[in-house]
């Protein structure tokens, strides 16, 4: 069974022993960065499960250190849990604005590290299996935050955005998303490049406390956009359902024509609304008009 590796950084390392052993005890492999510059050489070398990052260095503090490792994408996904004696408020927003993901107050009480550890390394682990699988099916996600920035991406995303915004910033990015996005929530976004490829973006909805999450694929050069229709993944029940709709017809009428009753064509419509991306029943059934005929 391979052991989870968590890279401890402290520039008093006999300071954190007990607790080195205490990892270790408990099926941890544990590497000691002395400070931040030592820590950034450890992750060329390897990439750790985890990390325990002391806040107060000398020369690269743990914030500062922090901040380096969230800004490339190889090492963006790690869990950085700081270790500090500093519990006034503005340094533990401080550590969280670094990327940080939780802290414990020195002197560290080697059982809450176990569980917070133990805890954050279980769910970046499902994230990094979720941004695999979202890229193997060859589509990449983005995450914005409540401040219009980047605040994740998938791999796939991130070697798209590089193709397509070249060398400008995440700002960039994010102002194409807002200003085209504005225009019509549920349309799919296009972004297209020189040799006619096209990026494309559609809002999958809230994913947090005001985070939205955006789905990436590619569209090749002179590849024909599929229909919203055809891209929903609608059931036939469902397609019968809005054909109806599209006719005018009330969720009464569509109840009698397929033999069902008016719970099941709403709940029908739910599912609809959810997959076309749209909110209202008007908006499905002008979709629907447009390319049902």
């Amino acid at each position: 069974m391979t052991r989870d590796v968590v890279l401890v950084v402290d520039d008093v390392p006999q300071s954190v022993g007990a607790l080195c052993s205490e990892l270790e005890a408990e099926g941890y492999t544990v590497l000691v960065a002395p400070d931040g510059a030592s820590a950034l050489e450890r992750l060329d070398l390897v990439t750790p499960d985890a990390i325990l990052m002391d806040a107060r260095m000398p020369g690269l503090d743990g914030f500062e250190t922090c901040r380096r490792i969230k800004a490339q994408p190889a090492w963006a996904h790690i869990p950085v849990i700081f270790m500090t004696g500093l519990s006034e408020t503005s340094h533990i927003v401080a550590g969280f604005d670094a990327g940080g993901v939780d802290y414990v107050v020195k002197p560290v009480r080697a059982q809450e590290v176990l569980a917070r550890l133990a805890t954050h390394v279980r769910n970046a682990r499902a994230a990094r299996l979720a941004r695999e699988a979202v890229d193997v099916g060859g589509m990449g996600v983005l995450v914005v935050d409540t401040r219009g920035r980047l605040a994740w991406r998938s791999p796939q995303a991130q070697r798209w955005l590089a193709e397509f915004f070249q060398d400008s910033n995440d700002a960039a990015c994010t102002e194409w998303l807002q200003l085209e996005g504005d225009a019509d929530a549920a349309a799919e976004l296009e972004r297209v490049a020189p040799d006619g490829r096209a990026l494309l973006a559609r809002r999958l909805g809230a994913v947090g406390l005001g985070e939205t999450m955006w789905l990436l694929r590619l569209r090749g050069a002179g590849e024909t956009a599929p229909s919203r229709l055809a891209t929903a993944s609608l059931t036939p029940r469902e397609t019968e359902v809005l054909s109806w709709i599209a006719k005018g017809k009330t969720n009464r009428d569509v109840a009698e024509i397929l033999g069902m009753s008016p719970r099941t064509v709403n709940k029908h419509l739910e599912h609809v609304f959810e997959k076309l991306g749209v909110e209202t029943r008007a908006a499905a059934a002008a979709l629907a008009s447009r390319e049902l005929g």
